[in-house]
């Protein structure tokens, strides 16, 4: 046999060694490509463990400060904060999301006072603050989708104040891209991106961060009349296109693993930057087999992680950023 096939061609010989396998691999992961979530409480030196999400816990003020440390000297560029609001804070609108002294705001300003070139990107959205564990302001037994986005714009002014950078907004509430670029212009805050959780599901693989922020046993009903049907595919790149004819600088896919194919359909059609959140729930499944020794952690963690590179991901929001980074430095 002649040209054309097999013996002349020989796929496994780019794989024979390990200069060629890297010299020929299509994607490239590095820490420039991780965003680190983390949970930040009450207290001072409290590092709460999170049951459901091995390795992973809440921390006060000065040590999210020192995670912020270590994330710079690590390469990660960017923290996502998510607040976990103490029960007495809460109400039924979620008015402390627009406290400039809230448990976000003042973590956010103490991070940036120590770290100012580390990005901040802020969660907005009203679960962490709401009494009933939703996105928004109940109306009615329906979530409220005008009066809802009028908080959020709210929230994301006094975020922005504080130093974030990156507002991401996560609650899914329609036109709210367009009225919180507005609302950040309209105080001057220009340079202020947005980062739009523009494709989230309504999925089964939160339950582990709603444990952590303590909304899980709050939440009344589910999210399905505003977070998206895990059968839809064209719907995502509807609420892609919307959320950029707003004004979204950046748009996010979540969850992430489950949906690469969203992923690589959004990064296809818009050929904006793309972004994943590996959410909770998959953090756990891989955290919790390594933990009990089905899984090579390390592997299954890098593998992951490549998958969103491999489908189109500019970037992940991962609790793995810490390790992978780590493994990344040591070679």
């Amino acid at each position: 046999m002649t040209g054309g096939g097999f013996p002349s061609i020989r796929m496994r010989r780019n794989r024979y060694d390990a200069w060629t396998r890297r010299l020929v691999s299509e994607n490239q992961l590095t820490a420039d490509d991780l965003i680190w979530p983390i949970f930040v409480r009450e207290g001072t030196n409290v590092r709460e463990p999170i049951a459901s999400m091995p390795g992973v816990e809440r921390l006060s003020i000065d040590l999210a400060v020192a995670a912020a440390e270590q994330a710079r000297s690590l390469g990660i560029p960017a923290l996502a904060l998510f607040p976990v609001t103490p029960k007495e804070a809460k109400d039924e609108d979620g008015t402390e999301s627009a406290n400039p002294e809230n448990l976000m705001c003042r973590a956010t300003r103490a991070i940036k006072k120590a770290v100012p070139d580390i990005g901040l990107v802020g969660d907005v959205a009203l679960d962490p603050y709401t009494s009933h564990g939703h996105d928004g302001v109940i109306r009615q037994g329906y979530v409220a989708n005008d009066e809802s986005v009028a908080i959020l714009c709210r929230q994301a002014v006094v975020q922005a104040e504080a130093g974030i950078d990156v507002i991401a907004p996560s609650d899914m509430m329609d036109g709210r891209i367009g009225a919180i670029r507005a609302a950040l212009d309209g105080e001057g805050f220009i340079h202020t991106r947005i980062m739009s959780y523009a494709a989230k599901y309504a999925s089964a693989f939160y339950g582990p961060f709603r444990d952590a922020v303590g909304s899980g046993s709050a939440l009344k009903g589910d999210k399905k009349t505003y977070q998206m049907d895990p059968a839809n595919t064209d719907e995502a790149l509807r609420e892609v296109a919307l959320d950029l004819a707003e004004g979204a600088d950046m748009v996010m896919v979540k969850p992430g693993m489950p949906y690469l194919d969203i992923v690589r359909r959004v990064r296809d059609r818009f050929g904006v930057p793309t972004f994943a959140f590996q959410v909770s729930g998959e953090y756990a499944m891989i955290a919790g087999a390594a933990e009990r020794g089905w899984l090579d952690g390390e592997r299954a963690m890098m593998e992951s992680l490549l998958a969103f590179k491999r489908a189109g991901a500019n970037g992940v929001l991962t609790y793995f950023a810490p390790f992978a980074a780590t493994l990344m430095k040591q070679g």
